[in-house]
């Protein structure tokens, strides 16, 4: 091999490659803090461009569907205005709907911790009543107490050094706590403001990305990529307008049933059924609890019959509501569900669980349809699967139009 200028870089990149994978293979802590640090500073950028995503559906809608005879006018001023109107509508719903959530439940909750506080006494005065009648009914000696001596200024001075010691231990817990608190909400700001500039500016960075990928990567190569994020746009776009519209239709059948079996709280539970159900699999589990909970302090009975009830429609949503809803080339076997679930909230919690099934059947239909490919190349028959079309759909009118953009790039080269 001729040792020129191209070589002799090559043969350097390769080995400083190896080099750094020796170096992280000897010391993985230092690359495990590194990609830490970097998923960090980059974690309000992603949170942002998942809000956004997220929000771009009902952006969409406002779009498309509220403004839909403005559009057709082909107004001058509202072709100006259009997206900055659109996209501050959509956060103006986003804002009124989380207010009439925390509208509906915060008083109810303030309630019910009356209520517990009211009862409380007279639960402890049942409690203690109960415990003193067992005892008696164990007849244990008297001699046993008697002969128990228990040094309490000796108890006091243990508490006392207990609090003392304690005391820096809770300041540096207040200010880490605090520090959190605050960093959180400048990392919520931050991501908020990052999504309502890719709101506002889509079509532009979609069309630069594009221009990028087809100025250093080869047009098959790009068209892979695109093909890549039709599948990812389409899926996800689905499970966030089907986990909102099921959301709905299982809040709603909630609140039915529990008015016709006359069960209190009936609005507000329904209300946290239908929220903690954009949660997979877990959120069910918690909507049931808090709203057994909640009955519980009122009538026994009836917060055994509403756990019953939230099984049954559970069953019902789970095989009816679903699968019609949001559909199959979104929904994954259980044993998928149930591992990108966990993993997503090991990793990035609340917001990795929302995420982790929609990431999970993007990476599931690509190696669905890696293997179709290879199974064709080896002329192994492949099943007929309801989502083939599907998953097909859009790539051939993009692949002209990169061939077309390619081929006008060579000819101006």
């Amino acid at each position: 091999m001729d040792l020129n200028k191209s070589n002799v870089k090559k043969i350097l990149l390769l080995i400083t490659f190896a080099v750094l994978l020796l170096v992280g293979a000897m010391h993985p802590e230092i690359v495990f803090d590194i990609l830490q640090s970097g998923l960090a500073l980059l974690k309000p950028f992603v949170v942002g461009g998942v809000m956004a995503f997220m929000m771009n559906v009902l952006l969409r809608f406002v779009e498309e569907k509220l403004f839909a005879p403005l559009n057709r006018k082909n107004y001058a001023w509202w072709s100006r205005c259009r997206r900055a109107v659109c996209v501050v509508l959509t956060i103006g719903l986003l804002i009124g709907f989380i207010f009439i959530l925390l509208f509906m439940i915060v008083p109810e909750i303030i309630l019910t911790g009356r209520m517990i506080a009211a009862q409380l006494p007279n639960q402890l005065d049942q409690f203690f009543t109960w415990a003193q009648n067992w005892l008696a009914s164990l007849e244990i000696p008297m001699d046993v107490f008697q002969n128990i001596n228990i040094d309490w200024n000796k108890v006091v001075n243990i508490v006392t050094d207990s609090i003392k010691n304690g005391g820096s231990a809770v300041f540096n817990t207040t200010l880490g706590i605090t520090s959190s608190i605050v960093g959180g909400v400048m990392n919520l700001v931050l991501s908020l403001v990052f999504s309502i500039y890719l709101l506002l500016q889509k079509e532009q960075l979609g069309a630069q990305l594009k221009n990028v990928m087809l100025a250093f990567l080869p047009p098959q190569r790009v068209e892979k990529i695109l093909s890549v994020g039709r599948l990812s746009n389409r899926i996800f776009s689905k499970f966030v307008s089907g986990q909102c519209t099921e959301a709905v239709i299982l809040g709603l059948l909630c609140f039915t049933g529990m008015s016709i079996f006359s069960m209190p709280y009936a609005m507000m539970i329904s209300v946290v059924v239908g929220v903690t159900a954009l949660i997979p699999m877990f959120g069910a589990f918690i909507g049931a609890g808090i709203g057994a909970f909640l009955i519980l302090m009122v009538d026994p009975m009836q917060a055994v019959w509403f756990l019953i009830y939230i099984v049954v429609l559970q069953q019902l949503e789970g095989n009816l509501i679903y699968p019609r809803v949001v559909g199959k080339s979104v929904g994954l076997p259980g044993l998928w569900v149930l591992v990108a679930v966990t993993i997503g909230g090991n990793l990035w919690g609340v917001m990795g669980i929302l995420l982790s099934v929609p990431v999970c059947s993007v990476v599931y239909s690509l190696f669905r349809q890696l293997v179709r490919d290879r199974l064709k190349k080896k002329h192994v028959p492949v099943p007929k699967e309801d989502d083939r079309e599907d998953e097909m759909d859009g790539q051939a009118p993009q692949s002209k139009t990169v061939a077309r953009r390619a081929g006008k790039t060579e000819r101006k080269k």
